[in-house]
């Protein structure tokens, strides 16, 4: 079988386990759930300059999670003082595969962050903290049901394992959203007419096997 090269965005760590020097991540359970569903995970070091290049010879991309965009990237001159892990060069990296694989038609999951920097890539904003946050939760999510994700689901609710504190606020052009915590908080969006799913939660940690297997087959 010839897996489908699964692009990564990596994450800077200022440290690692047994490694003398900062280092490029992805978290472990993230490339365990696009192995188990048959894909080839490919962690790529963030290089703004050459993202489109390169990621001409993926057959997917995967945003994941992490730090928070720079508010200035969606138009806000205020910084919250709950804004953290802000890396210049992970935004703009971020950003520019974003863009390309949105334009390319290259099916691609955006996970927490990742949907942030796909809201923000269209043109939308975000809100820079919410008033009780969904870090450390579990917490049902309706599907909306006409969605690509219900869908792959097969049910009308999930239990999402959620953890962040930033939420969509303004909506890109073209997203829609399809599923809501409780509080109403957007927690997944889809570009009508793509293959692309983008999720608030985090389906490695449960893991949502069926999210990865919708996602990859469309690869």
């Amino acid at each position: 079988m010839t897996r489908p090269l699964v692009a990564i965005p990596a994450r800077f760590s200022a440290h690692a386990s047994a490694l003398r020097y900062r280092a490029e991540v992805a978290a472990r359970a993230l490339v365990e759930a696009v192995y188990r569903a048959g894909g080839e995970p490919w962690i790529m070091h963030p290089d703004a300059a050459e993202a489109e290049q390169r990621l001409a010879r993926a057959d997917a991309l995967l945003l994941p999670g992490g730090g928070d965009l720079a508010p200035h990237r969606y138009g806000a001159a205020a910084v919250h003082d709950t804004v953290y892990d802000v890396d210049d060069a992970q935004d703009a990296f971020d950003l520019a595969a974003a863009r390309y694989a949105l334009a390319a038609g290259l099916p691609t999951l955006a996970i927490c962050r990742g949907m942030q920097v796909v809201n923000v890539a269209l043109g939308g904003t975000l809100r820079q903290h919410m008033d009780g946050d969904h870090r450390h939760l579990v917490q049902p999510v309706a599907l909306a049901p006409d969605s690509a994700l219900a869908a792959a689901a097969g049910v009308p609710k999930v239990d999402a394992s959620c953890y962040h504190h930033q939420s969509v606020a303004r909506l890109g052009t073209g997203l829609r959203p399809v599923a809501w915590a409780a509080d109403g908080t957007v927690e997944a969006l889809e570009l009508p007419g793509t293959p692309l799913l983008a999720v608030q939660w985090h389906p490695e940690d449960a893991p949502d096997a069926w999210l990865f297997d919708a996602w990859l087959r469309r690869s």
